[in-house]
């Protein structure tokens, strides 16, 4: 069997639909091992805080919903580049959201950290798309 595209993949978003349609169209274009799931920013902070303290990587890739509750889209790409990330890879975050609003297409690109900007639903040519950026 191929291994996937990448050991761990995260997914920052509050809606239990959207995550097991991504966790379908992961597992068809093998994208990844395993699959880290936090609900909102705030969530996801701390727990890639916790693994760092831990010693062990953030992962690659990380799928980003802005609209949440708690901590939102932004308010976690304000705290994550706050991070000191010691990361041999670099971690990309996608940022996907349903809005197609141009400011906050253009609000995104401003993020060194954000790869790119997708408008839901995701398919599998983007994640395609995205294991060719990495490979």
């Amino acid at each position: 069997m191929m291994s996937a595209a990448f050991k761990e993949v995260c997914i920052i978003d509050d809606d239990p639909i959207y995550q097991f349609g991504m966790k379908i169209l992961m597992s068809e274009v093998d994208f990844s091992e395993q699959i880290l799931i936090y609900q909102d920013g705030q969530e996801a902070i701390d727990g890639l805080l916790q693994k760092l303290g831990r010693g062990e990587a953030l992962p690659p890739v990380i799928f980003l919903d802005l609209n949440m509750p708690i901590k939102d889209g932004w308010d976690f790409l304000d705290d994550f580049v706050q991070i000191p990330h010691n990361n041999r890879e670099k971690v990309t975050i996608y940022v996907i959201s349903s809005s197609i609003n141009p400011a906050d297409r253009e609000r995104a690109r401003q993020y060194e950290v954000v790869g790119n900007y997708i408008v839901k639903p995701i398919s599998s040519e983007n994640l395609k798309e995205i294991i060719a950026a990495h490979g």
